[in-house]
């Protein structure tokens, strides 16, 4: 199956570079490419959107993570990777709070963005490793989970117990697609960047055992 990839970057080297690297890297990857904000939404509302999209939040138009937001609010089934100039740990954190599913900074290597869309495609974070942040103390498991929606907290027991996505997805009668966006909000509410990981909260929460009795 091949993956239709958006490089939203109004730098052409940068664009160039990206396809270059995606092309090699990932087999029959279709590049769509777009160098102003306004451009993004017309490639997004036709029949053939793309799967992902690498998004530069310094391009023209785009208002920094404000077209971030909408993005994510007009199309919340399609993942956005950061793809930024900006390293600092509060551009991070505030881009993956905002909706992005994963975050490469433009210095990184390029296996780095490959590895990046593989992780967000399969529903998971992407984060680069974050030194000299703040550091704040991480809410207990049951203050998170509370952030969950009934329809996440379903996904979030078939992880706990194994299931594919698309087993889920059969079970809740509902797309693939709407469970991966399902899964990529509950990493970014749990504060976890992999299924394992999710499932290891639950697990401690008990997500997978039998719901409390109705409140009579």
């Amino acid at each position: 199956m091949s993956h239709r990839i958006l490089i939203a970057d109004d730098h052409p080297l940068m664009r160039t570079a990206l396809t270059q690297t995606i092309g090699q890297a990932i087999a029959g990857a279709v590049i769509l490419e777009a160098s102003r904000f306004e451009q993004i939404k017309p490639l997004l509302d036709t029949g053939e959107p793309p799967d992902i999209i690498l998004l530069d939040l310094h391009m023209p138009g785009m208002s920094g993570l404000i077209g971030l937001m909408m993005l994510r609010s007009e199309h919340p089934a399609i993942p956005v990777i950061v793809v930024s100039a900006s390293e600092d740990p509060v551009t991070i954190q505030r881009s993956i709070d905002y909706g992005a599913s994963g975050f490469v900074p433009k210095s990184a290597p390029n296996t780095q963005i490959v590895e990046a869309i593989h992780a967000v495609l399969d529903g998971e974070l992407w984060l680069p490793e974050i030194n000299g942040g703040p550091e704040t103390e991480a809410p207990d498991p049951a203050q998170r989970a509370a952030t969950l929606t009934p329809q996440q907290l379903r996904v979030l027991a078939g992880i706990a117990e194994g299931k594919l996505n698309k087993q889920i997805a059969y079970e809740m009668n509902v797309a693939e697609t709407t469970v991966k966006a399902h899964v990529t909000t509950i990493l970014r509410k749990l504060g976890v960047l992999t299924r394992t990981q999710a499932a290891v909260l639950a697990s401690q929460l008990a997500l997978s055992a039998a719901p409390p009795p109705p409140v009579e």
